[in-house]
């Protein structure tokens, strides 16, 4: 509060003329803010100029005091707000009212296939960011999926530019509407964790605009963000948070951006190119982005010291300086000076409101056979097995750790739900990471275990012979070479021997529900042997409440899988074609990675080379059925220019209301360009009631036509014969209409 009073003070002494005087143009909210900009850049000292392209601290930068105009925050999103560090070191303050709301991760939000969640999720994430005082929120993220290894998958959103595009734009009209600028994250190509400051993407152009860059190009053309952070990887040679082709002839010249680049924390790596090639802020100089780093370093920075100096010299002239600080005072009339309709809130039932909701509709009921979900009402006893069941997940993985207020745990919200009626037993099954900590953030429980592997899987079978449900909370966790940043998984299997443990209890159960916990695909080697597998993504703070809502039946899964889920890894196309991890140059700096499946990622892969997935891009099954009818087009024959509108039919079958979503897919049958089986160019939610029919419609124009021509370099229709498909998910699409684009 301290802080906030002298703030005003500070603004009351500066934008108060003295009598007779006129309000300076900068401070004058009538004006049209480029003349604002513009007014305030000619005031500006070299020196206050170059402060304000650099952090201060670890999550800061300097604005201009003189001025009025205040410093700059960032946090970590994007999944809740950051505990507070230390203005130079990553352990955090230890301030008691920097707690928040764990959202579920961004996994779980591309998985609800429902644009509203992501405006809800971003204008409520930004309720809390603007309370806590920050300016930024380092997200979403919205690199595609192309491998389940990859560490930081659980923070993006799937393997598709449509379904990630559909998501992105509403995320960040939400978070924005409160003031708090997006920063979408990272541009581009950013699909290693392990060496991801030394791996050089090599891509074909064609992949690049077509599955790599949509995401990306949504967010500043349709979402509007303000932010936008490089990446770590390099591209051409040349690192991401300084790549001239990617921040100044695309981003900034194609695209037509007016935000920031931000590079990532450490990210930079040279005066002249930072200088030259579209980098506007510079975070996190000689760190590693996650715990280690220089002292005080920011007058080390590429962009401080060393970029005066070159300025002084005659090196470098203004005009890059002024096109960053005019960039970065267009954040701030956008930001830390704009008028603000609200002061956001911190921990709110609503927010808790919206973080179940995401929770329950991204879970996605990937098996259920015989019906044996939702739990039945005779049932009396029930065992939970698995430690995830009582670990909590808020903790780890990276920049996304936070100090969640509270966090269900899917044992705790079971227990909650079921009552008295239902004896809820548990036994721990496997011990996987037992530590609980992040950057002075420490779990509230203690996993500790002595009772060997035989031990704990000998108590699990014993106790579920007579149990009515074997309910298993397994997956991944937060740990290294797990979902976790900075490292890649190291194979696909599942960790500490739960295999083993599911099949051991299917042998005495016929009613086991796997329920994975992940932001990955994993093998599943028994999926033939449990009755239901439920994929619940990490679910923040309201894991425990929504888990135990769908496994009950209050509420009807409508979660569908944002990738595809391979049954083994050379089931994917960069793992098939030996294009992952990439080939390490003579000197161990640089490892070439090229991506040689092109276009064909996830879904597109699978068709091409016909192989079946264990569980579909966009699978997921509901307690309810649906089918479609009636696919109609608006015209048969459409001009380039133009669009098309498909209209189906859907109606709710079963005896429980429920959500489908609506999946269109386009194949074009060009014989002139390689093209693949099918593309998402649409879909829709739409919840019935039992019985009830309603009709969704999707409007195909533009890219939908297109392919990129990489002898011209450029968009190009793709004249002939399409076919629409419509369906529920990538292997099942029953309705079909053919249409010329001509």
């Amino acid at each position: 509060m301290k802080k906030i009073i002298t703030l005003c003070l500070l603004l009351a002494t500066v934008l108060a003329p003295a009598a007779g005087e006129q309000l300076p143009v900068y401070l004058d909210e009538r004006q049209p803010v480029e003349k604002r900009i513009d007014d305030a850049l000619s005031r500006m000292t070299l020196d206050e100029k170059i402060a304000v392209i650099h952090a201060q601290s670890k999550f800061s930068a300097p604005g201009v005091k003189r001025l009025g105009l205040p410093d700059f925050w960032t946090d970590d999103g994007p999944h809740g707000v950051r505990p507070d560090v230390l203005w130079d070191e990553w352990q955090q303050a230890g301030h008691t009212n920097d707690s928040c709301v764990a959202f579920p991760a961004l996994t779980c939000l591309a998985a609800t296939w429902n644009p509203s969640m992501a405006r809800l999720y971003g204008r409520s994430l930004g309720e809390e960011a603007l309370y806590r005082g920050k300016n930024m929120i380092l997200g979403p993220g919205v690199n595609m999926c192309r491998t389940p290894l990859g560490g930081r998958n659980f923070e993006y959103m799937g393997e598709d530019p449509c379904l990630a595009s559909a998501m992105v734009v509403p995320y960040i009209q939400g978070l924005q509407s409160n003031g708090v600028a997006a920063c979408v994250k990272h541009f581009a190509l950013n699909n290693d964790e392990e060496n991801r400051f030394k791996v050089n993407v090599t891509v074909s152009d064609r992949a690049l605009r077509e599955i790599y860059l949509p995401a990306f190009e949504a967010a500043v053309k349709r979402g509007h963000t303000w932010g936008l952070m490089g990446a770590y990887n390099l591209y051409r040679d040349q690192h991401n948070c300084h790549n001239r082709y990617l921040l100044v002839d695309l981003l900034k010249g194609e695209w037509n951006y007016d935000g920031v680049v931000v590079s990532d924390w450490g990210g930079t790596h040279d005066t002249d190119q930072a200088v030259k090639n579209g980098l506007d802020m510079e975070f996190g100089t000689w760190t590693n982005g996650l715990s280690a780093g220089a002292k005080n370093a920011y007058d080390m920075y590429y962009m401080a010291m060393a970029y005066r100096a070159g300025i002084v010299s005659g090196k470098y002239t203004t005009r890059e300086l002024d096109d960053k600080v005019r960039r970065v005072l267009r954040l701030y009339y956008r930001t830390t000076m704009a008028r603000k309709s609200g002061h956001g809130f911190l921990c709110s039932e609503a927010h808790y409101d919206a973080a179940r909701t995401i929770a329950e509709q991204g879970i996605v009921l990937l098996q259920n056979k015989r019906g044996v979900l939702p739990l039945k009402a005779g049932a009396r006893r029930l065992l939970v097995v698995g430690e995830n069941a009582i670990k909590m997940m808020t903790v780890g993985g990276g920049s996304s750790s936070l100090k969640a207020q509270r966090e269900i745990l899917p044992l705790d919200g079971l227990k909650a739900r079921l009552g008295s009626a239902v004896q809820v037993d548990y036994a721990r099954g496997y011990v996987g990471d037992t530590t609980g900590s992040y950057n002075g953030v420490t779990a509230r429980q203690s996993l500790a275990e002595t009772r060997s592997a035989a031990q704990l899987v000998a108590e699990a079978v014993d106790k579920a012979r007579g149990a009515d449900y074997v309910i298993v909370v397994g997956g991944l966790n937060k740990s290294n070479h797990q979902d976790c940043e900075d490292h890649d998984r190291l194979d696909y299997g599942l960790p500490y021997g739960q295999d083993s443990l599911v099949e051991a209890l299917a042998r005495v159960n016929s009613n086991v529900v796997f329920v994975n916990i992940s932001g990955n695909a994993v093998a599943m080697p028994w999926s033939d042997k449990v009755a239901a597998i439920v994929q619940a993504w990490y679910l923040g703070s309201e894991t425990g409440t929504a888990l135990a809502a769908v496994l009950a039946g209050d509420v009807n899964p409508s979660g569908r899988l944002p990738f595809t889920w391979p049954r083994r890894l050379a089931d994917v196309g960069a793992h098939a074609l030996g294009a992952y991890p990439g080939t390490w140059r003579p000197g161990h700096d640089i490892i070439d990675e090229q991506y040689k499946e092109g276009i064909y990622v996830g879904y597109r892969w699978a068709d091409k080379h016909r192989v079946k997935p264990l569980f579909a891009f966009g699978h997921g099954l509901s307690y309810t059925t649906f089918a479609m009818s009636g696919l109609r087009l608006d015209k048969r024959r459409v001009a380039a220019p133009d669009s098309i509108t498909a209209t189906v039919t859907v109606t709710n079958t079963g005896r429980r209301a429920g959500a489908q979503v609506v999946q269109f897919y386009v194949s074009d049958h060009s014989t002139t360009v390689d093209m693949p089986v099918k593309e998402l160019r649409g879909f829709a939610r739409v919840e019935l009631q039992p019985g009830e029919s309603r009709e969704v419609s999707v409007v195909l124009g533009g890219h939908d036509f297109q392919y990129w021509d990489e002898a011209g370099g450029g968009w190009q229709v793709s004249h002939g014969r399409r076919t629409l498909l419509v369906g529920d998910a990538a292997d099942h699409t029953p309705l079909r209409a053919d249409f010329a684009v001509e």
